[in-house]
């Protein structure tokens, strides 16, 4: 199996940053799909960010510009910078794995997930 743990949440003012990490329990580098997720109270949970293992990424149209998805130096770490946040972003952010390729493009399809770290932007 795989295990991820989120890190890096809390709570910012609009228009700040803040960096998401995702340590995995093995290398995540060149097997799996990687993605971002969130879900606010009341709202499905939605796709921010994937990286597939060639590189590829895609953005949610609401955070392009915004958002950066990268894997980390460590062969077993996903990172999301998350500049210019407003409170639309307040939502609970998950890591999400895939062995997949090419990234699934929706929801399904991600068989390991972290138990997620909370952002909250405050006008």
């Amino acid at each position: 199996g795989l295990r991820l743990e989120e890190s890096g949440g809390g709570s910012v003012q609009a228009g700040g940053s803040l960096r998401l990490s995702c340590v995995a329990s093995r290398n995540i580098s060149d097997t799996f799909c990687m993605a971002w997720f969130r879900q606010a109270p009341g709202k499905e949970r939605e796709g921010v960010a994937r990286i597939g293992t060639d590189g590829t990424i895609t953005y949610a149209d609401s955070v392009k510009g915004r958002f950066t998805i990268s894997r980390g130096n460590a062969k077993n770490t996903l990172i999301l910078q998350m500049d210019n946040l407003n409170p639309a972003d307040t939502a609970m952010y998950y890591c999400a794995a895939t062995l997949f390729d090419p990234c699934p493009a929706g929801n399904r399809g991600f068989g390991y997930w972290g138990e997620g770290t909370q952002v909250t932007v405050t006008s």
